[in-house]
C-alpha cells in the first residue's frame, strides 16, 4: 500500500488559496483545485480522505489524489495549474487565414459557379500553402470569419 501525500500548507499559501476564492477571479478549475487543497490540509484539523473531499468539491476522488499528488512533488502554482494538453498543431495561422480569405472571396476556378471546400481545399495544397488539408477543416477556418460561401 503506498503511502498518501500529506498536503501542509504554510500560512502564506493557505492566504493566498483563500484570497483566490474570495476574489473569485479564478478560472473554476483553479478554483476546484484550491478548495482540495485547503479541505486537504492536515494543519487545520483532522485529515480527511480523498472521497470526502471530492465529494465536498463535487469532482471525483481521483481528482483529489492528483491534486494533492502533484502539490506534494512540484509545488502549489503546480496543483493549481492544468497541465498542457496534448494534441496537434493548429494548421491555420494568421497569414494562411488570410490567403484562405482571399482566396474564398476571388472568383472561382473556370467551370464552377462558385467556391466549394472541396475546391477551396485543393487549391490551398495546389498553391502549396499547407502540405494537405481537409475540406471540414477549410469549412471550420471560414465559419470563425464569418464568411459565406452561398453569397
Amino acid at each position: 500500500m503506498s503511502r498518501k501525500p500529506d498536503v501542509e500548507l504554510s500560512q502564506t499559501q493557505r492566504d493566498e488559496l483563500e484570497h483566490m476564492l474570495r476574489a473569485g477571479n479564478a478560472p473554476a478549475r483553479t478554483q476546484t483545485r484550491a478548495r482540495i487543497l485547503l479541505l486537504s490540509d492536515r494543519s487545520q484539523g483532522p485529515w480527511r480522505s480523498a472521497p470526502k473531499v471530492a465529494e465536498a468539491v463535487m469532482v471525483h476522488p481521483n481528482t483529489v489524489r492528483n491534486v494533492r499528488r502533484r502539490f506534494v512533488a512540484e509545488g502549489l502554482a503546480a496543483a493549481l495549474q492544468e497541465k498542457p494538453r496534448p494534441g496537434a498543431t493548429p494548421k491555420l495561422d494568421g497569414e494562411l487565414e488570410a490567403r484562405l480569405t482571399v482566396l474564398a472571396c476571388s472568383a472561382p476556378p473556370a467551370g464552377q459557379r462558385r467556391w466549394t471546400l472541396r475546391l477551396l481545399a485543393e487549391q490551398l495544397v495546389a498553391l502549396e500553402y499547407v502540405d494537405e488539408v481537409s475540406h471540414v477543416t477549410v469549412g471550420e477556418w471560414l465559419k470563425k470569419t464569418h464568411l459565406s460561401l452561398g453569397a
